[in-house]
């Protein structure tokens, strides 16, 4: 069985720990394959530097040496170079990295200078640990989040690096709009189209579907992949009795006028039918008074417990999705 995860966060690492898990169990094909077609959108320059948050963070989770408390970064982690770059200017003091972290990125840059791929790049940094999952960027190329602000900042910006809005401003700051800067001229990584045409399963991990899960689908061609693709797609609602599970995707949502329940995002995506992406959606038992109408609108529906507390509680969450596609 070959299995492809569209992801970003917090939110799809946890869900890729509990796919690979489901994959290890015995009763699944030996032979099986996991890949994750991971968001972009998130990566930035910093004091010379490519970082790219959600590959990261994915990286370090399916790698066990994620710092888990926080939610980013690498565990037991120092911030010696991120205080010496912040006092010098050139570093953010809201946007902290640690030692490690940032290894990481100065590799990824000489590489990067090099001319290497961001893809390859990825696979040789995850190349150390046993992960478990190919990881894939969905583009290679710099196509990042632009948040369009309803008022302008105290220094009188109307826009703002997703990054800065997110982690400076907690996504405080109502926006109109989200704009993949450069997205219209990106390409996909390479590996990503045929992930999804030659998978039996894909997958949308409960991931922000505004800046996690939306920015992939920005990238030409992997949309149409999605509504091509002989493998059923199913999704797993981020929202759980109107609230988020984790971030501010309510604000994102609210932002672009869809509603925080887990039928509007069923709906914002679409069924497949009707030319959106879904041959089904999974939202949490909270919610199973929504079942019948996604299903009256040509989402198959079904009604699972969806907190991923642990892999193994995740690696059922799993195994309900893809019944659900079977």
């Amino acid at each position: 069985m070959k299995i492809t995860v569209l992801a970003g966060g917090v939110g799809g690492a946890r869900f890729l720990l509990g796919a690979r898990h489901w994959l290890r169990d015995a009763s699944v094909d030996p032979a099986a394959d996991l890949t994750a077609i991971v968001n972009t959108a998130d990566d930035l320059w910093l004091a010379g530097l490519r970082i790219t948050p959600d590959l990261d963070t994915i990286t370090y989770a399916l790698a066990g040496v994620n710092d888990t408390s926080r939610g980013w970064g690498r565990a037991g982690d120092s911030e010696v170079v991120n205080g010496e770059l912040a006092a010098w200017g050139v570093a953010w003091p809201w946007f902290t990295l640690g030692d490690l972290d940032i290894a990481a990125s100065v590799a990824r840059t000489a590489w990067l200078r090099e001319g290497v791929p961001l893809a390859e790049v990825v696979a040789r940094l995850g190349a150390r640990w046993e992960l478990g999952v190919r990881l894939l960027p969905a583009t290679g190329d710099e196509a990042e989040t632009i948040v369009h602000l309803a008022q302008p900042t105290d220094d009188g910006r109307g826009e703002l690096h997703f990054q800065e809005w997110w982690v400076r401003y907690r996504a405080a700051l109502p926006a109109t709009s989200f704009e993949v800067r450069g997205a219209e001229v990106a390409h996909p990584s390479d590996g990503v189209l045929e992930a999804i045409r030659d998978a039996d399963v894909v997958l949308l991990a409960p991931s922000n579907p505004v800046v996690s899960i939306g920015p992939i689908l920005a990238i030409p061609g992997i949309r149409e992949a999605l509504r091509s693709t002989a493998a059923p797609v199913v999704g797993v609602s981020p929202i759980i009795a109107g609230s988020v599970v984790r971030g501010m995707a309510d604000a994102c949502l609210t932002a672009i006028g869809v509603a925080t329940t887990a039928d509007a995002v069923a709906r914002l995506h679409g069924s497949r039918a009707a030319g959106g992406l879904l041959d089904g959606w999974l939202v949490d038992t909270a919610d199973a008074d929504v079942v019948d109408g996604l299903v009256a609108d040509g989402i198959p529906a079904r009604a699972v417990p969806l907190w991923m507390t642990d892999p193994s509680t995740t690696a059922q969450l799993v195994d309900a999705a893809v019944a659900l596609a079977s």
